[in-house]
């Protein structure tokens, strides 16, 4: 099966998601969605599309790379992933986010946790996460038992 899987991210946390997959996932390619370079879809068995959630959205690369492929998507296995901090909230970033048609028959659908490190962000978001989530240091919670899960539905 090949498998492209597909991050768009702010500070690093749906790219660092994505290399976990990928090591689940032999000769799967990672792409960063900031760049150029795919230019079709007809080569992959398994497209695994991920991003970062800031405000409830997914990163603006993401939502443009769905729009202009969801008919492409509809003949693949697709993996939806994102990364965050507010795993509550889930379902509403998924519902919101993403095509109905490719969320209704995506293989595998997961929220993988998130990171938030104090040194690549802005005064800003340092101040939101101290002020709100009471948090001011280094955090990291992705799951590897998920993206291992996550994972593991996709090549069934």
């Amino acid at each position: 099966m090949k498998t492209l899987i597909l991050y768009a991210t702010k500070y690093g946390a749906a790219y660092e998601a994505a290399q976990r997959i990928a090591k689940h996932i032999t000769g799967s390619v990672l792409h960063n969605l900031k760049q150029s370079g795919v230019t079709s879809l007809a080569g992959y068995d398994c497209v695994i599309i991920g991003s970062s959630v800031y405000v409830g959205s997914i990163r603006k690369e993401a939502k443009a790379f769905l729009s202009q492929n969801t008919n492409a998507l509809k003949g693949k296995k697709v993996g939806l992933f994102l990364c965050g901090l507010q795993e509550a909230e889930e379902k509403a970033f998924f519902k919101n986010n993403f095509p109905d048609e490719i969320l209704q028959t995506a293989k595998a659908v997961s929220f993988l946790g998130g990171i938030f490190d104090p040194a690549k962000s802005g005064i800003l978001e340092r101040f939101i996460m101290k002020a709100v989530a009471k948090q001011s240091g280094y955090i990291d919670t992705i799951d590897d038992g998920k993206i291992a899960q996550f994972s593991e539905e996709l090549k069934k």
